[in-house]
């Protein structure tokens, strides 16, 4: 994780990872490549695994030509559970994970918490997991638009949803039943 080291180059990385949700949302592409970003981890159900939902952004998105990139960060004692990173393997999604440290500001609640000779608050150490993930640009396509290729079968969420809509699903349940009775019917009772 190269990037680590730019988003905590200095005392102030507390404020840098402020700073770069400030600009997300001053980005409407930006903003948009995020929420399908979080829409495939979302479908792919990793906030089923343990501490994923609380994760934090902290880097990203990083757009490339073929991937999106984003670093989340958790403390150090939830960490997320490894399994839902392997979840996203087979769709060609990177996931990288490294402890380190990051330095926050003490809480303000007497002057020795200040920093000598200003009316800055200290600055302490956390220890923290990033968790950087890096996945295919056509992956957040094909959630977006409502369809992926599962075990070498297409499906259109959208014909399933209409189906729904149309209680087809209803319909060949309502048809299994009539044949069943029709067969029942059609046997002789064993005497």
């Amino acid at each position: 994780m190269q990037k680590d080291m730019e988003i905590f180059k200095n005392h102030e990385d507390y404020w840098q990872v402020a700073e770069n949700i400030r600009d997300i949302y001053l980005s409407e592409g930006s903003l948009l490549t995020l929420l399908d970003f979080e829409r495939v981890l979302e479908e792919l159900d990793i906030y089923g695994f343990k501490n994923w939902i609380i994760g934090e952004l902290v880097s990203g998105p990083e757009i490339s030509k073929y991937r999106v990139s984003c670093i989340f960060m958790w403390p150090e004692k939830l960490m997320p559970d490894p399994r839902g990173g392997m979840r996203l393997l087979p769709f060609d999604c990177k996931v990288r994970f490294k402890k380190t440290m990051m330095k926050i500001p003490v809480k303000i609640e007497d002057p020795s918490d200040y920093r000598p000779g200003t009316h800055k608050a200290k600055i302490i150490e956390r220890p923290v997991w990033l968790v950087e993930i890096t996945m295919p640009k056509a992956l957040m396509s094909d959630i977006r638009t409502g369809s992926i290729e599962l075990e070498d079968q297409e499906i259109d969420l959208q014909d399933l949803d209409d189906a729904y809509e149309q209680d087809l699903d209803k319909e060949e349940l309502q048809n299994d039943d009539e044949s069943a009775q029709q067969q029942s019917l059609a046997q002789p009772a064993a005497v």
